[in-house]
Parts: structure tokens; sequence; C-alpha cells
């Protein structure tokens, strides 16, 4: 076995690709929690993406309604989790549980009745490639500025980041998580950033899951496979910042990347415990991060003064 048959274009190729929907989850949390209100839903919301990305496909022929589809869906389903967590001050955790199951059922149920299939839907067109300059040739690079979503993925990196700490909007929103008393004595809606930080979170994790779906060309029941979950520890161990949790994000992605690849050259390792390298690797990391990152002050705890 040669390492260069494991270290090559052909893996951070793969990686790039592979992080995409770790890295649009990991800046939806860490947006949602920055403002004070905890996601497990992640999971639930790329579902809802990815299938709704399908169905919007599907009928119109148009991946970019798909797009849009998802995107509604993402707000839809944040829409529960915000009413039900703000609103009505629920738990956060079991509010974002709740939705995962939520969303895993009714896709199965939907996808059963529409598509006929308890396991995949019909194949779907992905989004069209971009041109620039040639540069959509170039090995790797040509993989991140000709897929529209793998672009959109790494500007809305640093999107986010200047939406969170160079905004009005973000210091309002940090604000909220950090002390909402003081926001509100301020003049700021504690409502209305709290809900609007979930919003967001559900936009961009349904991006997630819209990328998987065309990615894949098709639904597959739960096909999220974890990823959400993977995006939380990403957001803990970037620290609730979304430069590093994308960072953060993209080790994951690597380190997925990595195990295909040690399968793909025939490792002499059974590959049930290469298939454990991502998941091993998010909890030595949570592990060793645990204690060491802090949280928004007021993230996951509902704020009494919100009618």
């Amino acid at each position: 076995m040669s390492l260069d048959g494991i270290f090559s274009l052909a893996l951070l190729s793969q990686t790039v690709r592979i992080s995409v929907p770790y890295v649009l989850a990991a800046l939806g949390a860490t947006i949602s929690e920055t403002g004070g209100v905890v996601n497990i839903a992640l999971e639930g919301l790329i579902l809802t993406g990815a299938f709704c990305a399908v169905l919007g496909s599907h009928y119109s022929g148009n991946p970019w309604v798909g797009v849009m589809a998802a995107m509604t869906g993402g707000i839809f389903v944040s829409l529960i989790h915000a009413v039900v967590c703000i609103r009505f001050r629920a738990n956060q955790i079991i509010s974002g549980l709740a939705i995962n199951i939520l969303a895993a059922g009714a896709t199965k149920f939907f996808l059963k009745l529409i598509f006929h299939s308890s396991s995949n839907s019909s194949r779907v067109a992905g989004l069209p490639h971009w041109s620039f300059f040639g540069l959509d040739r170039a090995p790797v690079i040509g993989a991140i500025v000709s897929d529209s979503l793998i672009l959109a993925a790494a500007l809305l990196v640093f999107a986010s980041y200047c939406l969170i700490y160079k905004t009005p909007f973000g210091l309002r929103l940090r604000a909220v998580g950090e002390h909402p008393e003081c926001a509100e004595t301020l003049g700021v809606s504690v409502y209305f950033m709290r809900c609007a930080g979930v919003m967001l979170c559900g936009v961009l994790a349904a991006l997630a899951g819209a990328w998987l779906a065309f990615d894949q060309h098709q639904f597959s029941a739960d096909m999220s496979g974890g990823r959400g979950y993977i995006a939380l520890t990403a957001m803990i161990f970037g620290k609730w910042n979304p430069l590093w949790a994308a960072l953060a994000a993209a080790l994951f992605g690597l380190a997925e990347a990595f195990q295909i690849q040690l399968q793909t050259v025939g490792v002499s390792v059974p590959t049930q415990f290469i298939q454990m390298i991502p998941y091993v690797l998010t909890v030595v990391l949570l592990a060793g991060v645990i204690g060491k990152s802090r949280a928004p002050a007021a993230d996951g705890k509902p704020y009494p003064g919100e009618e």
C-alpha cells in the first residue's frame, strides 16, 4: 500500500465535497446558539432540506426551484422550533430531538406516498456547473469554483462571520445570547433576535440537505447520517465562531474522506474499524474540548420576559 494512494489531490477534492453539509449546518448552529437558542434539530433540518430540494426539483424540473423549496422547508421547521422554545419556553433539547424524530418519520411517509418507495426518490438533475476562466478544469479549485453550493458555502463562512461580528444585527444577536435582560433594556427585542437566529439556522441547515440531495441526485431515507450531530461538535470545537467552526467541520470532512480512501486502497483492517474514524474523532474532540469552550452565557436558557 502506498501513501500516495491515500494522500492525494483526490483526497483533498473529496474532503471539500464531504465538508459542505458539515460546514453549512455548523454555521447555522453557530448563529442560532449565538442568540441563545440550542438547536439540536439540525438532523431534522438537513433531512427536510434534502427532501424539499428533491420535491421542488422533481415537480418543476429546475434544481434552483429545489434550492428555494429546501430553504422554505428549513424556515418552516425552524419556525416550529422557535415557537415551541422561544414563545412557550419549552426545553430546547427535547424540542430539537422531537423535530429530528418528526422529520425522519415525515420524510419516509411522504417518500412512500409521492415516490412509491420507502428508500429512495426518483433521480433529479444536479445544479449546473459554472465556468470561471478555465479554473473549473483545475484540480480541487475547479470543484470549488464550478459547483454553486460549494462556492456558496465558502462565501457563507465569511458572510456569517461578518454578520455576527461586523454588523449591528450581529451585535444585538450576541447581546441576547449573553445577557438578554440588558439587551432588552436597550430596546432590543429578544424574541425577534432569537427567532431570526433560529430561522437563519434553518436556512443554512436546509442548504446542507439540498447539497446532499443534489450531490446524490436523489433523496434517500435517513440520508443525513448523523451529520447534524457532527456539525454541533464542530460548532463546539470551533468555540461558537463561524470561521473556526467551518475549519472544524472541514476536519471532520477530512476524516470521512480519509476513511473512504483507506477502503479504496484496500487497507488490511476490518471495514467497520475504518468506518468508525469520523465518529471516534467526534468523541475524542468533544472529550478534549467540552470543558474548555465557553458557550454564550444565556445559551439554552429561556428568557422569562419573552411574550
